[in-house]
């Protein structure tokens, strides 16, 4: 019910995002349905309901990972100072998350059921009532098992894609984690000073915290005050986010109150560069071996979506290589924004730069997915013989949902991004810094990323095409 109420009142664009999430589920749900009509009305030819099946397994990926940038972005499932005290902690936001995507998902495939049993002539009422009535088998029993087993398919792994990602993890110290069970210790830091009561159950406060004593003539504790203690932030805790005050009355304890205002999330910790540029150009250099060993080895022909055909091998090639792509994603990006403000960069370079590092983990691997998307779209278009008969509705479908898909992820990553540098953003118009720097900046990020991923993704393209070029 609380993901419902949270679904009805999120903004238009929260609601423009979800919409286009339902809408890809109702894609890859009637792709899936159709795959069953096929195998209904060929009984005889199993490998080919398999084959298309396995094609399927395509744009389920795409949409489950839109859906998952889509979760990410969702203002209404992010952690705010005092949702804790009312039952609403990191594991039950990320319960909302999930059961959110799953409404968004499950409306798009039921929308894509009565789609196909309009087109089969099982529901009437419509225009377009059994259109399609020979090719998804009208005449024969629609096992319903197997057709909700289709249809739960993509909620069912967009839902537990977000409960996987979005999980509650410690960012603390690997050193500062304490037990769940102790609770008393919750109340108490190292040094034996008292906490604020529910202080433990703020989002993010619980850091390690160490109690140490300025010297002063008069004895140990406060110069100003004898005898009292100053808490101060341990090393590995960044000091902004906790201020230490001494206590009114008198009783010698120091007080930690929270940096931030009331009502704003505390700072995201530091995200580690990205480490995946080796395993990224090792798995996109072996798929790309693995297609060219299987253009010269004669093997299993496949014929795959639009008409040509060659190696089943070359599938395999095309998946690691777009899982590579994927992987160095983000390290691409980080390398392109060190450069960026490299030799000594002016305000300019060295705003875009930093941006492109910070924003590395989080439009990287969907930058990688367009690139990989792009590749193969123009691959298939180059291999395409004007003499072949043209695209079928379901191969156009196929693609148009991946493709959007992929694009539709990265815009969203692009605002994730946005709403994460928007404190940056306020300090420096606060600090007097004109809005066309900001803008230049943004437009100077975009085409470093053009300028690198673009010639990458003509060179994949153009190598994955030889293999199948006659």
């Amino acid at each position: 019910m609380l993901a419902l109420r949270l679904t009805r009142s999120a903004r238009p664009a929260v609601q423009l995002r979800r919409l286009l999430v339902a809408t890809a589920s109702a894609g890859t749900g009637f792709l899936l349905l159709c795959t069953l009509g096929h195998a209904l009305s060929h009984p005889g030819a199993p490998a080919g309901a398999a084959l298309r099946l396995a094609w399927c397994a395509v744009p389920l990926a795409a949409t489950v990972h839109f859906a998952l940038a889509v979760a990410r972005t969702d203002p209404g499932t992010r952690p705010r100072p005092g949702l804790a005290a009312i039952g609403l902690g990191p594991a039950r936001l990320m319960a909302i998350a999930a059961a959110t995507t799953a409404l968004s998902t499950a409306l798009g495939s039921m929308l894509a059921l009565l789609v196909f049993l309009h087109l089969r002539g099982d529901l009437t009422g419509m225009p377009f009532d059994g259109a399609a009535a020979s090719f998804l088998a009208a005449d024969i029993p629609l096992p319903l098992p197997a057709a909700l087993t289709l249809v739960a398919l993509t909620p069912a792994a967009a839902s537990l894609a977000v409960a996987l990602t979005l999980r509650p993890r410690d960012n603390r110290p690997a050193g500062t984690a304490r037990g769940a069970g102790l609770a008393l210790r919750r109340f108490t830091t190292s040094a034996g000073a008292q906490e604020t009561f529910g202080a433990y159950g703020r989002f993010g406060a619980r850091q390690a915290r160490q109690a140490v004593t300025a010297p002063t003539p008069d004895g140990d504790g406060d110069p100003r005050h004898p005898g009292r203690t100053v808490t101060a932030p341990a090393p590995d805790v960044d000091p902004r986010r906790t201020v230490a005050t001494a206590a009114p009355d008198g009783d010698g304890e120091a007080r930690e109150t929270p940096a931030h205002a009331p009502g704003h999330p505390p700072h995201d910790p530091p995200r580690p560069d990205p480490t995946g540029l080796p395993w990224g150009a090792a798995l996109l250099a072996a798929g790309l071996a693995v297609e060219a060993y299987a253009g010269r080895t004669p093997g299993h022909q496949l014929t795959l979506p639009g008409g040509p055909t060659g190696p089943a091998a070359v599938l395999l090639g095309w998946t690691l290589t777009a899982i590579g792509l994927a992987v160095a994603g983000p390290s691409l990006t980080h390398l392109c924004g060190r450069v960026l403000q490299s030799a000594r960069p002016g305000a300019l370079r060295l705003l875009a730069g930093r941006g492109l590092m910070e924003e590395a983990s989080r439009i990287g691997a969907p930058l990688g997915v367009l690139c990989a998307v792009a590749s193969g779209a123009y691959t298939m278009a180059a291999l395409h013989d004007p003499a072949d008969p043209p695209f079928g509705p379901l191969t156009t479908l196929g693609g148009a949902l991946v493709a959007g898909c992929a694009l539709a992820t990265l815009l969203t990553a692009a605002v994730e991004a946005r709403q994460a540098r928007a404190g940056t953003t306020a300090a420096l118009l606060r600090l007097g810094a004109p809005s066309t720097v900001l803008r230049s900046a943004a437009a100077l990020r975009a085409g470093a990323l053009a300028a690198l991923f673009v010639p990458l993704t003509l060179a994949v393209a153009a190598l994955a095409a030889l293999p199948l070029t006659p």
